[in-house]
C-alpha cells in the first residue's frame, strides 16, 4: 500500500469518526442543563417570549433550559458573554433585533454577529403599539402630530436604550411625520414603563408584549400599532397606517442563536425541537394573546434573514444620523 493511499484512509477513517462523534453528541444532547442568555432585564419582550418557550423545551428535552439576564450597552453585555462561551450547545443566546442593530450603531463591538454567531431558530415577531401616559392630550396619532409640530421639540419619547428597535421606530416616526420629538433612553423596558407611567415622558413606541397590560388596564393609552393589520389584542386601535402615516411598519423580533462553532447537529436536533414548539397551539394562542405572532424555520433561513435585517437597520440608522460611540 502506498504512501498516499495510506494517507487517504487515514483521513477518511478520521472524517468518519468525527462525523459519528458528532452524531453520537446529538444524539445524547442535551445531557446537562442549558443556559439561556437574556440581554435585557427581566419584563422585557425578549424575555417573555423566552421564558415560555424555554418551559416548553425544557420538557420535550428532559433538562433545564436556566435563563440569566445580562442587560447592558442595548444588549451587548450578553451577547458578548454568549459569544466567548464554548460552542457546545449548553450556551445559548435569545436575542431580539437590537442585536442587528447593533452591527451599525455600534463602532467598537465586542462581538461579530456573523462571525461569532449561528441561528438556532426563530421564536416569535411583535409589532410596537404607540402609547402614550393619559396626561397627554392626544387622543390618535394626527393629535400627537399637531402637538408636535405646535411645540417643537418639546414632547419626549421613552426607548429600551440608545439604537433600540423602540429608539430606531420613533425616528422613523419623527422622519415620516416631519415632527422633533426628545428622546429619553432607558435600560430596558421596565424603567421605561414606569417612568411613561408615571407621566415623566410622554409616550413611547413599546412592543407590545411589554406594554399591553398597561394599555389593557387604563394606565397607558394606545394610539396605534405598527403592524401592517389591526390586532384584536387592542381592539379599536388602528395601524399606523390607517392612522395616516403612509407606508409605515416595524416589528421586533426574538431568535435563538449559539456560537459559530457549536456542531451542526446539536444546532439542527435544538432547531427541530424549537420549531416543535413554536408549533404547539397552546404556545401561538398565548402569545396571540399578546399581539406576538409565533414563527419557525431552519438555521440557514434564519442566518439569511437576520443577514437582511442588518442591512436595512444599516440604511434606517445611515437616514436618520443615529450613532453611539
Amino acid at each position: 500500500m502506498t504512501t498516499t493511499i495510506k494517507a487517504l484512509l487515514h483521513a477518511s477513517l478520521l472524517s468518519f469518526c468525527a462525523a459519528t462523534g458528532l452524531a453520537a453528541q446529538a444524539q445524547t444532547y442535551p445531557s446537562k442543563p442549558v443556559t439561556v442568555i437574556v440581554p435585557f432585564p427581566p419584563g422585557a419582550g425578549v424575555d417573555i417570549v423566552t421564558r415560555l418557550v424555554m418551559a416548553k423545551l425544557a420538557t420535550t428535552l428532559n433538562q433545564p433550559f436556566v435563563i440569566e439576564n445580562r442587560s447592558g450597552a442595548g444588549g451587548n453585555v450578553g451577547a458578548a458573554e454568549a459569544a466567548r462561551a464554548a460552542p457546545d450547545g449548553y450556551t445559548l443566546l435569545a436575542t431580539p433585533s437590537s442585536i442587528a442593530v447593533s452591527q451599525t450603531l455600534y463602532k467598537n463591538l465586542p462581538f461579530s454577529l456573523e462571525k461569532d454567531f449561528r441561528a438556532v431558530g426563530m421564536m416569535a415577531s411583535v409589532p410596537f403599539i404607540l402609547a402614550v401616559n393619559p396626561g397627554v392630550p392626544a387622543k390618535s396619532v394626527a393629535d400627537l402630530v399637531e402637538l408636535a409640530k405646535a411645540k417643537p421639540d418639546t414632547l419626549t419619547f421613552a426607548s429600551t436604550g440608545n439604537g433600540s428597535s423602540p429608539h430606531l421606530t420613533a425616528e422613523m416616526f419623527k422622519m415620516d411625520a416631519k415632527i422633533s420629538l426628545r428622546h429619553v433612553p432607558y435600560r430596558g423596558s421596565g424603567p421605561a414603563m414606569n417612568d411613561l407611567m408615571s407621566g415623566q415622558v410622554d409616550m413611547m413606541f413599546a412592543n407590545a408584549l411589554s406594554v399591553l397590560p398597561q394599555i389593557q388596564s387604563g394606565r397607558l393609552r394606545a394610539l396605534a400599532i405598527t403592524s401592517t393589520a389591526a390586532n384584536p389584542s387592542v381592539p379599536g386601535v388602528p395601524t399606523m397606517q390607517q392612522a395616516g402615516v403612509a407606508g409605515f411598519e416595524s416589528e421586533t423580533w426574538f431568535a435563538l442563536l449559539a456560537p459559530a462553532d457549536t456542531p451542526a447537529p446539536v444546532v439542527e436536533r435544538l432547531n427541530a425541537e424549537l420549531n416543535r414548539v413554536m408549533k404547539m397551539p397552546d404556545v401561538q394562542q398565548t402569545l396571540a394573546a399578546q399581539a406576538a405572532t409565533a414563527r419557525s424555520g431552519t438555521p440557514a433561513e434564519v442566518d439569511a434573514y437576520i443577514k437582511k435585517e442588518t442591512a436595512r437597520f444599516a440604511e434606517i440608522i445611515k437616514v436618520s444620523g443615529t450613532h453611539i460611540e
